[in-house]
C-alpha cells in the first residue's frame, strides 16, 4: 500500500476545504449533471460542443472532489502549542524586509493545501516558507525566487 501524504494544515483551512468539497457536492455536481441533460437534448452527441464542454466539467468536478476527499482524510491539524512562539514555523506569519532597503512583507506559513498567496498564505513547500523556516526575528536570510536570491531580515513573528 502506498503511503499517503499528510497536509498539514489549520482549522480554518480544513473548515475551508470542507466547505468547498459540500458545496462542489451539493451545487457544482447537480449543475453540471443538469447541463449534460440539456446538451444530450440538442441531438448528435459527436458533434455537441455543449455535450463536449459539460462532460470536461464534471471530470474537473469529480477530480477535485475526490483530490479535496483525500486532502481532509490525512489532514493534519496544526496544534497551537505544538508551533514554535519564537521561529518561524508552520501556522505563524512573518513580517520581513527586503534588504538592504526594500518593502515590508508579511506571510502565514501553511500547508499546500490551504495556500493562497492572494491571502498572503504561502506553502511550507515554497521557496520564500523553505528559506525561513526555523529562523527567528532579527535574522537575515538568502531566499531563492523565480526572480533570483534576495536576502530579507526578519521583523516580526505572530
Amino acid at each position: 500500500m502506498a503511503i499517503e501524504k499528510v497536509f498539514p494544515m489549520t482549522v480554518a483551512g480544513k473548515e475551508k476545504l470542507e466547505q468547498e468539497l459540500e458545496m462542489l457536492k451539493t451545487v457544482k455536481r447537480k449543475e453540471v449533471v443538469e447541463r449534460i441533460k440539456i446538451a444530450r437534448s440538442f441531438g448528435d452527441l459527436s458533434e455537441n460542443s455543449e455535450y463536449d464542454s459539460a462532460k470536461e466539467e464534471q471530470a474537473f468536478v469529480e477530480g477535485r472532489i475526490t483530490t479535496l476527499e483525500n486532502m481532509i482524510r490525512n489532514a493534519k491539524i496544526i496544534q497551537e502549542d505544538e508551533v514554535s512562539k519564537d521561529a518561524v514555523s508552520l501556522g505563524r506569519t512573518v513580517t520581513f524586509v527586503e534588504l538592504p532597503d526594500g518593502d515590508e512583507e508579511s506571510y502565514t506559513i501553511v500547508g499546500s493545501a490551504e495556500a493562497d498567496p492572494f491571502e498572503g498564505k504561502i506553502s511550507n513547500d515554497s521557496p520564500i516558507a523553505k528559506s525561513l523556516m526555523g529562523k527567528k526575528v532579527g535574522d537575515e536570510v538568502s531566499v531563492q525566487t523565480p526572480g533570483g536570491e534576495m536576502s530579507v531580515r526578519i521583523t516580526s513573528i505572530k
